[in-house]
C-alpha cells in the first residue's frame, strides 16, 4: 500500500504548521501526526493546570482543523503508545520538537533509547527556544545566573537564531486506525470554572500571528515605558501562544528585528526582544536547576521563617486583601486566566513579603489559573519576587501596593474594571479607601467591611516583619 505511514510526527508544545522543524522532516514521507496526553509520567507538580488545559484543548481543536482533522489523539503512557504505533505501522522514523521541563527530558530520553534499540530513527529538534540552554554560557562554561550578561554577552554574541522555516505540504499525513477523537482523551477538567474564558481569547496559530501583527501596529511603539501600565495596549499577550507553540520565538524575533527603524524606536524593539530573552533565561535556569519549581535556588532561603498560618492565602486568591491593586490583579487572573506582568510582581511581593507565605503557594495557584502557565517562567518569576532565585529582586525590595496603584494605574481604569464596588470612590482614595472620610465612602456607596474588605495586614507592620525575617538568614 503506497500511502502506508513510515514516520511519526509527535507533536507536543508546537501546535503550528509554520516554522516547525519536526513537521518539516516528517512531511517528506507519509506520516502519522500524533498527540499524546500523557497523564502517566507526570505528577501533581507537573500535570497541566486547569486554565492551561482549557487553552490546550482549544488549541488542539484549531490545530486539528488546520491538519484536516488528521491528528491521531491518544491518552496514556507516551512510551507505550509510541512503541505500539511503531510496531503496528512498521515505522522507520519518529520526529519531535524538544521540551525542556525536567520530567519531559527524562521521559523523552527513555523513549529515544527504547525506539532506537529497535532500529527506529529518532530525531528531536529545537522549535521553542532561540538558543538551546547549553549554547549560552559564561567563558568558564558555567551557566549564567544574572540576566543582563546572559542576554547581552551570551545571547546577542551567540550565533543568530535559526531563521523561521516555511510551511510544508500536509498531503501525506495519515490518521491512525486506533486513534481517539479529541474529546475522548478528556483534556478539559471537570470543574468548569474556565468556561468564562470563551470569548475572551482567540486561540491557534492564525490568532497568534494576528496578535503579533496587532501588537507591532498598536503596542510596540512606547513599549519600554508603556509595558508597565496594565490598562495600556503595550504588551503583546503572546505568552500562551508561545507556550503551546502556536507561534515560535524565531518568528517573533525576526519579525520585530526587520522592522523599519524610522517608525519603531530602537529602544522599544530592544526591550521587547529582551523580554523574549527573559524567557530564554528562565529555560536556562530550569535546565540547569531541575528542582526550580519546588526548591529555592539559593539554599539560605531554606531556613527562611515562612509563616505557618496561611489563613490569609484564600483572601489573596479571591482578591479580598483590602488592597485594591492587589485584588484587581488577582481578580483579573480568576476572570481571564491572565495577569499583567506588573501585577504579577505586585501580588507576588504581597504574598511572600507582606503575608510571609511561601512562594510555592503562589506558584501553585498561578500554575492552575494561568492560561500561559509555563514551568520555567512561572518558577523563575516566583523565585525572583521571593528573593530566592537568580538575579532576584532583593528581599528588602517590597512593593507598596498603594504607590504601585497610583503610579501604574494613574486614572484607576484597571482597578475599577476588576473592583467595580470601588468604581465611585474618588481617585485620591481609590488605592487606600480606608483613609477616605466616611462621608466620601457613603457618597461612593461603599461600606468597608461589607462592600469591600478592610486591609488584612498593616502595610508598615508587615514590611517590618518581613525585614526582620530576612535578617535571620542574612549572611553576615
Amino acid at each position: 500500500m503506497s500511502n502506508k505511514p513510515t514516520a511519526i510526527y509527535w507533536m507536543r508544545q508546537d501546535l503550528r504548521i509554520a516554522d516547525n522543524p519536526a513537521l518539516n522532516r516528517a512531511s517528506s514521507e507519509h506520516f502519522l501526526a500524533v498527540y499524546i496526553f500523557d497523564d502517566v509520567n507526570s505528577n501533581t507538580e507537573t500535570m497541566i493546570g486547569e486554565a492551561s488545559a482549557w487553552w490546550l484543548y482549544n488549541s488542539l481543536d484549531k490545530h486539528n482543523s488546520n491538519l484536516n482533522n488528521n491528528i491521531s489523539f491518544f491518552r496514556g503512557d507516551a512510551i507505550t503508545i509510541l512503541q505500539g504505533l511503531c510496531e503496528s505501522y512498521d515505522i522507520k522514523n519518529v520526529f519531535w520538537n524538544r521540551c525542556y521541563e525536567p520530567w519531559l527530558i527524562d521521559r523523552d530520553s527513555k523513549i529515544k533509547d527504547s525506539l532506537t534499540s529497535k532500529g527506529i530513527n529518532c530525531e528531536s529538534h529545537n522549535a521553542s527556544l532561540l538558543w538551546e540552554p547549553w549554547e549560552i554560557h559564561k567563558d568558564d562554561r558555567t551557566p549564567y545566573l544574572v540576566f543582563t550578561p546572559f542576554f547581552k554577552k551570551g545571547c546577542l554574541n551567540a550565533s543568530p537564531p535559526r531563521y523561521p522555516l516555511v510551511s510544508v505540504d500536509l498531503s501525506k499525513v495519515i490518521k491512525a486506525n486506533n486513534a481517539k477523537d479529541l474529546d475522548e482523551i478528556s483534556i478539559l477538567p471537570k470543574n468548569n470554572w474556565h468556561k468564562k474564558f470563551d470569548g475572551i481569547w482567540n486561540i491557534g496559530e492564525h490568532a497568534a500571528y494576528k496578535k503579533l501583527e496587532d501588537f507591532i501596529e498598536d503596542g510596540l511603539v512606547n513599549y519600554k515605558d508603556g509595558r508597565n501600565f496594565p490598562y495600556q495596549n503595550n504588551v503583546s499577550r503572546l505568552s500562551p501562544h508561545l507556550h503551546f507553540g502556536e507561534i515560535s520565538p524565531n518568528q517573533i524575533w525576526y519579525m520585530v528585528d526587520e522592522l523599519d527603524g524610522s517608525i519603531y524606536p530602537e529602544r522599544d524593539v530592544y526591550h521587547f526582544k529582551s523580554e523574549i530573552g527573559w524567557r530564554e533565561f528562565s529555560y536556562s535556569l530550569l535546565y540547569y536547576n531541575q528542582e526550580l519549581q519546588t526548591e529555592n535556588l539559593y539554599k539560605k532561603f531554606d531556613k527562611f521563617p515562612w509563616t505557618k498560618d496561611i489563613s490569609n492565602l484564600q483572601n489573596w486568591k479571591r482578591g479580598l486583601t483590602g488592597y485594591p491593586i492587589v485584588d484587581a490583579g488577582m481578580r483579573e487572573l480568576w476572570e481571564t486566566g491572565y495577569m499583567h506582568n506588573r501585577l504579577r510582581m505586585v501580588v507576588g511581593s504581597f504574598l511572600v513579603k507582606n503575608l510571609l507565605i511561601h512562594w510555592n503557594y503562589g506558584e501553585r495557584w498561578f500554575w492552575n489559573c494561568l492560561i500561559d502557565a509555563d514551568m520555567a517562567s512561572n518558577s523563575a518569576s516566583w523565585q525572583w519576587v521571593a528573593g530566592s532565585g537568580a538575579d532576584a529582586a532583593p528581599y528588602f525590595r517590597i512593593f507598596n501596593p498603594i504607590m504601585q496603584g497610583q503610579k501604574f494605574d494613574p486614572d484607576g481604569s484597571y482597578t475599577k474594571k476588576y473592583i467595580p464596588e470601588l468604581a465611585n470612590v474618588p481617585l485620591k482614595y481609590l488605592f487606600n479607601p480606608w483613609d477616605a472620610p466616611k462621608s466620601i465612602l457613603d457618597d461612593s456607596g461603599v461600606t468597608l467591611g461589607k462592600d469591600y474588605p478592610y486591609p488584612i495586614v498593616n502595610m508598615q507592620e508587615s514590611r517590618d516583619l518581613a525585614l526582620d525575617a530576612f535578617d535571620t538568614i542574612r549572611i553576615k
